[in-house]
């Protein structure tokens, strides 16, 4: 077994993982903006983050995980002014269908998922450190980032700033001392407003994240900072910024960023309207499918969503978990004292493929190939070769948050199997027919 490899953006290569303290991991994943339902590609970063979590859980890492809400900002203030109701009810509302989306995929809940809304005093202090520190300046009632302080401004994103145009990828506003300075404070009086020594308003959308993490890992270095592909720029390359001023760090050592979800070959967007709602696609497919969906694509490419191919995640899920029960009653049954012993090689093949920068379809083929193995021992009677492949397989699931209760026979259970035998023995076909559909129901056999 190998070492954990990641891309990092901000190098644009792979590196060996080394984390900041020995045995333990610090990760920040961008949430969501709470003001709707959260639509498919909003889970491609949830399930990419929760594998690599898992995968660092495994390999006996202690590992902290802040995901934010973003709960106040000018979406959320529309939707409240359409639904009659406050902003505060609409992001509580919005944000518990998310957590019920990602429930529903298995994904563990963040250590800590802080809001906007509790750190806004310490987003005010932090801006007042950067103008203190010459990086930030007043507009009036607004308050702007000095881009041109940053030397190196576009290394994460490999974006030049003197490729930059006005008016195409950065807003002008002739106030600003330079069209690529992004605002840190803005003044308003609609909707959910702050006070500050600027006046009324709220914290910039990229202020936002910088002072969750710095708040919550004491303005340290954290190991890994995560998110879509479209918050690499401008998003994370104006936190590196902000946290360079202020701290004089990059904020963290590992940057990643998923790939997009494409539907046919355009983009996931709502300008294209072919935006497709999570919550309605779990319902359909159920959270397996959906999760094996999203890791048959190594997480850095873009993913092409198609009907007949999550159909067919389907099925495959179905019978994977049907070889595990079948597998779990089979040793059950012959009272086989089940114990830890795992296939080594399974197990180490499929690390070395998920310690190689998650790469997760040849994860998931080695767990097809364990699946192939399951079903032909489960028909012998080499118990210890069938516990070892099963636990096996069951340790690639966790891993991958694939969601599998096992089976537990009961009493009854066993009882109905020995009158099947009984029958089968007697040659009493109808009876042993009724009991196997009655087995069958119980998704025994």
């Amino acid at each position: 077994m190998g070492e954990l490899k990641i891309f990092n953006s901000l190098s644009n290569q792979k590196e060996l993982f080394v984390p900041i303290t020995k045995g333990a991991v610090s990760i920040y994943v961008c949430g969501p903006t709470v003001y709707q339902n959260v639509h498919f590609g909003n889970m491609r970063p949830v399930i990419v983050f929760d594998t690599l979590r898992r995968l660092l859980m495994a390999l006996n890492y202690k590992v902290e995980f802040v995901s934010n809400i973003t709960d106040v900002d000018d979406k959320i203030i529309a939707q409240a002014k359409s639904e009659k109701k406050t902003e505060a009810e609409v992001a509580l509302y919005y944000m518990q269908r998310y957590f019920e989306c990602t429930d529903n995929l298995n994904a563990l809940r963040p250590s800590f998922s802080p809001l906007v809304t509790s750190s806004v005093k310490e987003m005010i202090k932090f801006i007042e450190e950067l103008i203190t520190k010459d990086f930030a300046y007043r507009v009036g009632n607004d308050v702007y980032f000095r881009v041109n302080k940053i030397k190196n401004y576009g290394r994460l994103s490999k974006i030049n700033v003197d490729d930059l145009k006005v008016g195409a990828r950065v807003e002008e506003v002739v106030a600003k001392e330079s069209p690529l300075d992004f605002v840190l404070w803005k003044q308003t009086d609609s909707g959910v407003n702050f006070k500050s020594p600027w006046g009324k308003g709220r914290p910039g959308w990229h202020t936002e994240c910088v002072v969750m993490i710095s708040q919550h890992f004491n303005n340290k270095k954290i190991d890994i900072h995560g998110g879509g592909l479209d918050l690499k720029f401008p998003h994370h390359e104006n936190e590196l910024a902000q946290s360079q001023a202020c701290h004089n760090h990059q904020l963290a050592n590992y940057w990643m960023h998923n790939g997009f979800i494409n539907i046919g070959e355009e983009k996931m967007s709502k300008s294209l309207g072919n935006v497709m709602l999570a919550k309605d696609l779990i319902a359909k497919y159920g959270g397996n499918a959906i999760r094996l969906n999203l890791l048959t694509t190594q997480y850095r490419a873009p993913l092409n969503f198609s009907k007949d191919v999550i159909e067919s995640h389907v099925l495959e899920v179905a019978k994977m978990i049907k070889s595990l029960r079948l597998a779990a009653v089979k040793l059950q049954l012959f009272n086989y004292k089940k114990d830890k012993a795992i296939n080594e090689t399974f197990k180490n093949s499929f690390l070395d493929a998920m310690l190689d920068d998650l790469n997760t379809p040849n994860a998931i083929s080695v767990v097809q190939d364990a699946i192939k193995q399951l079903n032909v021992v489960t028909r012998s009677t080499d118990f210890s070769t069938l516990s070892k492949i099963y636990n096996s397989i069951v340790y690639m699931f966790e891993i991958l948050g694939l969601k599998y209760d096992e089976v537990v026979l009961t009493k009854a259970h066993r009882d109905l199997f020995n009158k099947w035998s009984e029958a089968k023995d007697s040659k009493d076909f109808k009876l042993a027919d009724k009991i196997r559909d009655e087995l069958i129901k119980l998704d025994l056999i």
